[in-house]
């Protein structure tokens, strides 16, 4: 075909703002379209490839010359030539320009480039958060933070092998913290889930490395569960000065099984004197966030002594909403640090009681001592609790058996306070253990 029809660039400069035509030919497809886009001339080349008919643009005119675009039309007709769509391949290079664009950006901002595994991790991260409690998802992402991406983070997700992954978690656990390198792998796993999900990694490499950790010693929260000494600790708490709040908080804390936190943030609302109930919210419970949200109250029923410190805190905190206010601040609940300072003050050593280690006292000795059932005991510590068939029972159910173990449990706590004798003792332990059996169905 006929080329070169244009004879100089003096055709195209004397193009006035009136003149009427559309386009200017210059042959074998290439044509400058008049007045394209805000009065500028545009370089265009029309081609055939596999049978249909396409434009490629070339460039405005006068940035693109007249042999500028000449040499644009003929590399494109040498990909025609060779078997490419010049449109396809624009597209791609495009992409290219914009993928390096987007890669010198991220690096300018500091963030790794897109595929290695820190940014797919924050983009996992991205997605599962909103289903988390915002402290669960705060320890995570720290987890990640200081413990895995400094070493693979800007290490494409495709590109990490499990030796790779492997040596990361044995630096995590050189430190002595088993537990928590076996919590980076577990983050680290998921996060590859993601990546092969989404196209960023082939397999997970965290998958066959368990068994290559030491296994942690499982840490328990220091309890006492000798009835002597538990004695001695009750007997202590009724003689400790302090505020009749925190006095109050020392009584309930190892008669109700609950946590620190779930105690300690009470609201006078939540509490039913006459019907010696408590429903403790479901945002306030240890659940994943969406039962936190949409699940049901964790109901304590209250043997009468917690009725009893309950009526007399009542009179002194009862017109405001938190039940163990703050000795500063009314609105607020008492510190966190409040049971375990006073236990501390007491003469009771962290690694012999702990606030939280109530629950371990009351779920040893009610099963040891009172031979009360597994199931009826955690349900009141607010565990899940299955059936034969592997079905977690509704959180309101042995509501009436619960109430009988823990108005038990309260009573034994008498007990022991008041300096009761082996014997003394054994002879209570004796009579629940039939009380018991008929509140577990027959079950111990």
């Amino acid at each position: 075909m006929p080329r070169n029809l244009i004879t100089s660039e003096a055709v195209v400069r004397a193009v006035k703002p009136d003149d009427s035509r559309k386009r200017i030919l210059d042959g074998d497809g290439l044509f400058l379209l008049l007045f394209a886009k805000r009065g500028a001339h545009s370089w265009r080349l029309d081609y055939r490839f596999q049978g249909k008919r396409n434009t490629l643009t070339l460039g405005s005119y006068p940035d693109t010359s007249l042999a500028l675009a000449r040499r644009k039309a003929d590399a494109a007709r040498k990909l025609l030539a060779e078997g490419f769509d010049p449109s396809q391949q624009r597209k791609a290079e495009k992409e290219v320009w914009a993928e390096e664009r987007a890669v010198a950006e991220r690096e300018a901002q500091g963030l790794p480039a897109v595929g290695t595994f820190e940014a797919v991790a924050r983009e996992w991260f991205a997605v599962r958060r909103d289903g988390w409690s915002k402290s669960y998802g705060d320890k995570v992402i720290a987890r990640l933070e200081a413990d895995v991406f400094p070493y693979v983070g800007r290490v494409p997700a495709a590109d990490i092998t499990g030796p790779q992954l492997l040596e990361v978690m044995r630096r995590i656990e050189a430190r002595g913290v088993v537990e928590t390198a076996h919590r980076a792998l577990q983050d680290s796993g998921q996060v590859f889930r993601y990546a092969v999900a989404t196209g960023h990694a082939k397999y997970n490499p965290a998958r066959e490395l368990k068994d290559a950790l030491r296994q942690p010693n499982p840490r328990h929260f220091p309890a006492i569960v000798e009835p002597k000494r538990l004695g001695e600790l009750l007997r202590a708490m009724d003689n400790y000065a302090a505020t009749p709040v925190v006095r109050a908080a020392l009584k309930l804390a190892p008669m109700l099984l609950l946590r620190p936190g779930e105690l300690r943030f009470a609201e006078w609302p939540e509490i039913d004197l006459e019907a010696a109930m408590w429903s403790v919210p479901a945002v306030r419970m240890k659940r994943e966030l969406r039962q936190k949200i949409n699940g049901t109250p964790h109901l304590v029923p209250l043997p009468k002594q917690a009725v009893a410190v309950f009526r007399e805190l009542q009179a002194l905190t009862g017109l405001g909403k938190m039940v163990f206010r703050g000795e500063r601040h009314h609105d607020r609940a008492m510190s966190e640090n409040t049971v375990n300072a006073a236990l501390r003050a007491m003469g009771f050593s962290a690694e012999e009681v702990t606030g939280h280690g109530f629950r371990a006292t009351a779920r040893t000795m009610l099963h040891e001592r009172l031979s009360y059932s597994p199931d009826v005991i955690e349900a009141q510590l607010a565990h899940t609790v299955r059936d034969s068939l592997g079905r977690a029972y509704n959180r309101t159910e042995f509501v009436d058996q619960r109430r009988e173990m823990l108005q038990t449990w309260a009573d034994y706590l008498d007990k022991l306070r008041q300096g009761a004798d082996p014997a003394a003792l054994r002879k209570f332990e004796a009579a629940t253990r039939g009380v018991a059996a008929r509140g577990n169905g027959g079950r111990s």
